[in-house]
């Protein structure tokens, strides 16, 4: 796909974590401007939680929708599990997939959550599927969707979510076996395959040149030295160095994006809502506040075409922890894992810490030197940009509440989507590998 489009190596998610993020690129918002900075004080939505994405928000599906497409989602959704709050509340013809993160399911080391459950629009159609299986069956799902949108000459938008590569993984069996990477290895071969089959079925309905593909996370890796990896950037999935939230974005269109082509601009996952909005003929609301921008001039090289955008905002839950412009990037709150101070407990307590810290990411991707002292102006300059964002957004670090923001969606009386039958027949009684997500 690099090979025939255009690589984006300045793109960023607006969460490390996955609800947060997937709501945002959804509605072209910051979490914390549609409610999606925390729930209940937990980073991502949980079975049977009463939170998820409010249905006053518009999505991109559902602009799309009102433009005469087709809409589908295969795979995780992660934006709340309560009918209302379900993908076909939100603007999607159809759904099929796994609502949440596959670890969600019963497994030996955990039972809390109940039986994994795969959903066909808002009905549960197995619980505990095998894994190893999954991802063909989402390959499947979609290739019917397409086929069947290009049979009725319908635009059509497909968003397809990967249950790879959260743990645990599952990869089928002949990626693992030809894994060098073990499981991780397998994982990332079974996207590999699921795209090419893709690419070659729009290929064979002879829909290559009128399809606009995008591919990318929606956090970093976790998996730093053991399967996974985030190059040179710093950091992990669920901090905010660049390697929790700068991730890769591959937009591929033959004939309207430049093939080969590596575009250094300052683009966000925000931006795709209000892009393909503007692509499929429809229109964002005008009647609140949306942060992504149209990025068409930027997606087809358009000549003196740059970023919009003149900060991104590093959010962990609701608490502000750092600020880019331009090439710099100033830090001010980390949460750091510290000594509880009691000897007679082992254990450490997470707590957040104010920090002065400047890395310039043209020269030092890593952030490997800080060069604070070194810039007052430009610190300056980033400490007033950071106060604005909390007085739009908040900041619950020093207790200011966003002026600008919405609630999530929000149901009583709530209840997860299956429950243990002892005696129902289930395909995979318990997952059994311990790792979680």
């Amino acid at each position: 796909m690099a090979a025939e489009g255009t690589r984006f190596t300045d793109f960023y998610m607006a969460s490390p974590v996955c609800s947060p993020s997937r709501g945002a690129m959804l509605t072209g918002c910051y979490p914390s401007r549609i409610g999606f900075g925390e729930f209940d004080g937990r980073w991502v939505l949980f079975p049977g939680m009463p939170i998820g994405l409010n249905t006053s928000e518009t999505t991109v599906a559902g602009i799309l929708k009102d433009s005469g497409y087709a809409t589908k989602i295969v795979g995780k959704w992660h934006c709340g599990d309560q009918k209302e709050h379900l993908p076909t509340r939100h603007g999607f013809d159809s759904y099929y997939g796994i609502p949440y993160s596959n670890d969600m399911g019963i497994q030996k080391v955990d039972d809390k959550y109940p039986p994994l459950p795969l959903l066909r629009d808002e009905t549960v159609i197995q619980a505990q599927p095998d894994q190893r299986g999954i991802t063909e069956r989402y390959v499947e799902e979609s290739v019917r969707f397409i086929r069947e949108s290009a049979g009725s000459q319908t635009p059509f938008f497909l968003y397809l979510a990967h249950m790879h590569v959260h743990l645990p993984h599952y990869p089928p069996e002949r990626f693992l076996r030809e894994s060098m990477n073990g499981p991780y290895g397998g994982a990332v071969a079974a996207i590999d395959w699921a795209t090419d089959v893709l690419l070659h079925e729009l290929q064979a309905l002879g829909l290559d040149d009128d399809t606009l593909i995008v591919f990318t996370s929606d956090n970093g890796s976790r998996m730093q030295g053991q399967g996974g990896s985030n190059g040179a950037l710093r950091g992990i999935k669920g901090s905010t160095w660049e390697g929790g939230m700068r991730v890769p974005m591959i937009a591929r269109w033959p004939g309207k994006i430049a093939a080969g082509r590596v575009c250094s601009e300052l683009t966000l996952s925000l931006d795709l809502c209000p892009t393909f909005a503007a692509i499929g003929g429809g229109k964002m609301p005008d009647d609140r506040i949306i942060d992504g921008n149209d990025i068409q001039p930027i997606l087809y090289g358009s000549d003196g075409a740059s970023t919009e955008h003149d900060a991104f905002f590093y959010y962990k839950k609701n608490v502000l922890e750092a600020v880019r412009s331009g090439k710099w990037k100033l830090h001010v709150r980390r949460e750091e894992l510290r000594s509880s101070g009691n000897p007679t407990v082992d254990r450490s307590e997470r707590v957040l810490v104010e920090v002065e810290e400047l890395y310039d990411l043209e020269a030092d991707i890593g952030e490997t030197t800080n060069v604070y002292g070194e810039h007052p102006d430009v610190v300056s300059d980033l400490e007033a940009k950071a106060e604005a964002c909390r007085k739009d957004l908040g900041d619950n670090a020093v207790g200011v509440e966003g002026e600008n923001v919405r609630p999530a969606g929000r149901v009583e009386n709530p209840d997860t989507l299956t429950h243990l039958d002892s005696a129902h027949p289930y395909m995979i009684a318990m997952y059994d590998l311990p790792e979680r997500g």
